[in-house]
């Protein structure tokens, strides 16, 4: 077993930095040095790929579309509609506010009805952002992301900023990576500091393949957790481990 924000950090060679991860069921912001994951510098949040899901179901059922053809919508195709038409907006009150900014996209459903995606394109993904959409108090991820960063020892910070990378099937929205740059670029203003955001095209699935890259590795064989151990010490020994 290893830490998913480490193994997203391996897939971009790294050892030492900030993993932002958005998944299917869950959210993390883990800061990692030197292979070490610091507890306390980690975040989770709970908006992930099947509340944004969800979300853009119900944002497509106050929408001009016809109800019926919403209401028979399956889980499977709400998912499909999610990847294929939304985006991350770099400007969410100017595009929700001025028609002219966005473009509606259709798409047709496999009992052959078409769908208008307008303003639920860019909408969907925005909980990330802004958690309150969701009704949940958490900041979003770039604050979240930004708490762990201050967790840092001053040492290790400036190593850690400079390699931020994204990881998770819900980081592939379009205009993701550019829009955590600049709301870390913003939030980070003052101190003079410029952001970089690392986001591979097949960061959907990072921590997997950082997972067999970290598993060969002859540092990481003495890491490995026998079934003796788990059953002498229990879970929480994976803590001491790894």
């Amino acid at each position: 077993m290893a830490n998913t924000g480490f193994l997203s950090l391996c897939a971009y060679g790294r050892v030492t930095g900030l993993a932002v991860e958005v998944g299917a069921g869950v959210s993390h912001v883990t800061s990692v040095c030197l292979g070490q994951t610091w507890r306390e510098a980690t975040y989770r949040l709970g908006v992930a790929g099947g509340s944004l899901s969800s979300y853009l179901h119900s944002l497509l059922m106050e929408s001009p579309n016809d109800p019926s053809v919403l209401k028979a919508l399956k889980k499977t195709t709400v998912i499909q509609l999610k990847k294929q038409c939304c985006y991350v907006s770099m400007d969410y009150e100017g595009d929700l506010h001025n028609q002219g900014y966005h473009h509606p996209a259709r798409f047709q459903v496999p009992d052959g009805h078409w769908i208008t995606l307008d303003k639920e394109r860019f909408c969907c993904p925005e909980p990330l952002f802004q958690p309150k959409l969701l009704l949940q108090s958490s900041p979003g991820l770039h604050h979240l992301a930004l708490q762990s960063l201050q967790k840092v020892p001053d040492h290790a910070r400036r190593d850690t900023v400079g390699n931020i990378v994204l990881s998770g099937g819900s980081s592939m929205f379009p205009g993701f990576p550019e829009r955590v740059c600049l709301e870390l670029n913003t939030l980070f203003h003052s101190t003079g500091c410029q952001i970089q955001v690392l986001a591979s095209p097949e960061r959907g699935t990072a921590a997997w393949a950082g997972g067999s890259m970290a598993a060969s590795l002859t540092s990481f064989q003495h890491t490995w957790m026998t079934k003796g151990e788990y059953e002498e010490h229990g879970a929480e020994y994976v803590h001491k481990i790894f």
